[in-house]
């Protein structure tokens, strides 16, 4: 088969042409897989040294090193056939941009036996600069992370070594090619204009993407030339991460991602029995609005629970009876739940390391799945998906509502903050779909709990001197070479903004819908509400009355908790100090909005909820939703039973039952006096519309048992 690994098994297959490609990969590592796919994506022949060995090379953050390559390769061209042409190349950070006959072809082109990669910056030993010779264009210096060659030349440039594994590849090269008569017995030359190799370091500006009939190439725009070998050597293993995001043909614009569906772990046709064991680590770390919701949206996760464990690290004292009560309700459904409560001080950084040691110290975990309570994730698939997508590290990208604001990054700056990547808005925008390797992710991401025992083993990945948490953990996993991913293939869900969050109501989540107006209208707004106009919903109980439905239960609940709560009902008498005037002509037993602070958010609902309403019903009459009197009232039996006939000071009003006939409370309604017309059935949540001045007198009609609550709004008085 193409792309053969010679050391898996027998090379059955020569390639197209008579060109071997040679790497060292003493391990699998992710960007060895990604070398490895997109040479049998061109048909090379891959040759692999080294396999199973350690690693006594150095690495590119530390003193040179590479000798190792130099040993494998020399004992490794004794096996090789005298008239091959070999290409020995690096493979962790290297992706081909062509193929085998284009690289060949160009490899003749320059009427050489040996062929290096160029470099513009001169490394180890500066002071060698002078003896390198001068090119009339192009770069002088030798880069060893990749050359070219007959076997014959190759066995004469390497037979003089016998340094240590320890010892610099690129200085022993470097000596040979500036040696002029070593250079000119092996027949020596640098691909100095990057037609075969492009090294990013110290070039990145040269390079742009090519996209071009369903291939991408990476073109050097200095030298208007179109590399094959695209390597990401030193610092620069971010700039290949993000052009192996396209090249070869990893995403195009005719095509898409074409990868995103290979290598796959399907769970669809597996028992209940046989998913995954996952342990979902949750963290609430500041006060956050909706956290009840958070865990609704848990419990609906499509993913069994008896292969999920909780880890629950919760640091607000507020939050506490959320946690609790959704564990009373529902804890024994999971396999495991531990948490950590706020009485205990843990800090952050241990919380993170220990949620991730309860996957990693249990010999059936299969994934941890990090989330911020402040996430809201209405892909009810989403755990299902990421593991499906089987990568080392995954996120699903979910957005701030109305910003560009996600939880990645696509590239990051020179001191690992924040950079915007060219493609980042289009991948928020939905414009470019796929899987894409990233430097940075946050919020919520699955982890491979086979990685916590390889290259992220060590206990404590989240602390660093500067770093914060996310940061510190992401810089971790690229130093181990572990790829992270985001995923916009599906819509996952929205970030919450935890600004602004005042803690000083019973039910703090009424305040939101200002900073979080999504989620506030999804807690609190009826579900039919959306449906009004489309369905025909509102209905016309008395002549200009309309009817509609406005709040859910459970914002019909709130108000009411939140109005007993604060609990100074008025006395229902005409002297009332509330009022521009003091005086109540017709008073009832009520709480103004003002008194709870709650006004803005009144106005709002009206401008964004009612408004559009009034606009289509009174057809020619637009609305600013201004009012001096907003209130909730209550009626009993014992207390105000019925309101007598009265004029609202309003141009219209808005009269919403908060609580259910029968249920909660028997008699009650309004009558419009003039039409001798009653509404005596309010239904929980709907909203009442009439004009308020001299067409529509009305009274409210007796509540005979229970406890009746209305939310009443004069608007435009």
């Amino acid at each position: 088969p193409p792309g053969v690994l010679e050391s898996s098994m027998p090379l059955t297959w020569t390639g197209s042409c008579n060109l071997l490609v040679v790497t060292v990969a003493t391990k699998e590592t992710d960007g060895f897989r990604r070398f490895m796919r997109s040479a049998r994506h061109f048909n090379y022949t891959i040759k692999v040294l080294g396999r199973g060995e350690p690693w006594k090379g150095g690495d590119y953050m530390t003193e040179p090193g590479g000798g190792q390559k130099v040993r494998l390769l020399k004992a490794g061209l004794q096996e090789m056939e005298e008239d091959k042409v070999v290409l020995f190349i690096d493979s962790y950070d290297v992706v081909f941009a062509s193929g085998p006959k284009e690289l060949l072809k160009k490899f003749q082109q320059t009427r050489h036996k040996v062929v290096f990669s160029a470099e513009t910056l001169i490394w180890p030993d500066r002071h060698l600069e002078d003896k390198h010779p001068h090119f009339r264009e192009g770069k002088r210096f030798l880069g060893s992370g990749g050359f070219i060659g007959y076997v014959p030349n190759l066995k004469e440039m390497v037979a003089d070594w016998t340094g240590e594994d320890s010892d610099s590849d690129q200085l022993f090269f470097t000596k040979i090619y500036i040696n002029p008569e070593k250079r000119k017995s092996i027949n020596i030359t640098l691909d100095n204009r990057c037609r075969m190799f492009h090294n990013l370091h110290g070039s990145l500006d040269e390079v742009v993407l090519k996209f071009e009939d369903g291939q991408v190439r990476a073109r050097n725009v200095l030298y208007d030339t179109l590399p094959v070998v695209i390597h990401g050597n030193g610092p620069t293993k971010l700039q290949i991460n993000y052009l192996s995001n396209y090249i070869p043909t990893v995403w195009t614009f005719e095509t898409g991602c074409s990868v995103c569906l290979e290598d796959l772990r399907p769970l669809s046709g597996l028992k209940e029995s046989e998913y995954p064991l996952v342990v979902i680590g949750i963290f609430i770390q500041q006060p956050t609005p909706f956290v009840s919701v958070f865990f609704e949206t848990l419990l609906k996760l499509e993913y069994p629970k008896n292969r999920l464990k909780l880890f629950i690290y919760n640091q607000e004292q507020h939050h506490e009876v959320a946690v609790s009560s959704f564990l009373k309700d529902h804890g024994k459904e999971y396999q495991d739940v531990k948490v950590i409560g706020p009485e205990e001080n843990m800090d952050r950084v241990a919380s993170r390391n220990l949620g991730l040691d309860m996957c990693r110290q249990d010999k059936d975990c299969e994934y941890f799945f990090s989330m911020d309570i402040e996430v809201v994730l209405k892909n009810k698939d989403t755990l299902k998906i990421l593991i499906e997508q089987n990568e080392p590290i995954i996120a699903p990208m979910i957005t701030r509502e109305g910003r560009l604001w996600t939880n990645f990054w696509g590239a990051l700056s020179a001191d690992g903050y924040y950079a915007r990547s060219e493609d980042y808005v289009d991948i928020v925008q939905g414009r470019r779909v796929g899987v894409w390797n990233v430097p940075y992710l946050t919020k919520v991401y699955l982890v491979k709990a086979s990685l916590l025992h390889e290259e992220l083993s060590n206990n404590d990945l989240f602390s660093s001197g500067t770093l914060d948490l996310d940061m510190a953990f992401c810089h971790n996993a690229r130093n181990k070479g572990v790829f992270m991913y985001v995923t916009n293939m599906h819509t996952f869900g929205r970030m919450l903004s935890t600004e602004n969050y005042q803690m000083s109501h019973l039910h703090n989540d009424l305040w939101q819908i200002f900073e979080n107006p999504k989620d506030w209208e999804e807690r609190y707004i009826h579900e039919n509400y959306t449906k009004i106009m489309r369905d025909k919903l509102i209905e016309t109980p008395c002549p200009d009355v309309y009817w509609f439905p406005l709040f859910s239960d459970i914002g019909c609940d709130h108000i009411v908790q939140e109005m007993e709560n604060f609990g100074q009902w008025s006395g229902g008498r005409n002297t009332d100090t509330r009022i521009q005037g003091g005086y109540e002509n017709v008073p009832t037993i009520d709480i103004h909005m003002t008194q709870i602070n709650y006004e803005k958010e009144w106005q709002k609902l009206l401008l964004d909820y009612i408004a559009p309403i009034t606009e289509t019903m009174y057809p020619g009459y637009y609305t600013k939703a201004q009012f001096d009197l907003a209130f909730v009232v209550r009626y009993k039996p014992d207390e105000q039973p019925f309101l007598r006939p009265h004029h609202d000071a309003s141009t219209f009003t808005i009269n919403i039952a908060l609580n259910q006939k029968v249920l909660d409370y028997q008699g009650g309604g309004c009558r419009f006096i003039r039409y001798n017309c009653s509404v005596e059935a309010p239904r929980k949540g709907w909203a009442l519309m009439h004009p308020g001045r001299l067409t529509h007198y009305h009274e409210g009609l007796r509540t005979t048992a229970g406890t009746r609550y209305i939310a009443v709004s004069f608007v435009d008085p």
